[in-house]
């Protein structure tokens, strides 16, 4: 596990801790209550239900640990208190593709919260690397796995 900080939105880290209070409040009782169970059958040795219960309980339990290490490391960005014509982490940044005229907007976030499909890329990838520091009217050119792109900066917004 490394001590480097990970910035992460206010958003982010409020669902890792949900996530994490999940684990901890209703996955572990009921995985123990599985394992409870299933050595009333008897024989552990043969007995299915019990080592996979037990396999159930090693992986939760890496889970919590491992996103108690994240929300350890985490520096959290309240991006509605930033401004700014910059680019920079937490910009909602609406974009037009300059060859087919589409738009698009993402939100630049950390590693941990990025989801292409709630428009959130990571402050790591290539398109958000791209477009730090650049401002509204600002082209940018990509290479995507489909090839280059080239994408003009319409507006930056934080939320």
């Amino acid at each position: 596990m490394s001590t480097e900080r990970v910035p992460m939105t206010t958003d982010g880290y409020e669902r890792l801790q949900a996530d994490l209070q999940r684990l901890k409040s209703v996955e572990r009782p009921r995985i123990i209550q599985a394992i409870s169970e299933a050595r009333a059958h008897g024989d552990l040795s043969e007995n299915a239900e019990y080592h996979s219960a037990k396999e159930a309980q090693g992986l939760n339990e890496a889970t919590i640990a491992e996103l108690e290490d994240k929300l350890s490391r985490a520096d959290v960005i309240d991006v509605t208190k930033m401004s700014g014509d910059k680019v920079k982490f937490g910009a909602t940044v609406k974009l037009v593709d300059e060859d087919t005229d589409e738009e698009t907007a993402y939100m630049i976030v950390g590693d941990l919260e990025a989801n292409l499909k709630d428009g959130k890329i990571s402050i790591s990838s290539p398109i958000a690397r791209a477009l730090i520091g650049k401002e509204v009217g600002d082209s940018v050119e990509v290479t995507t796995p489909k090839g280059p792109r080239s994408f003009e900066v319409l507006a930056i917004d934080w939320k």
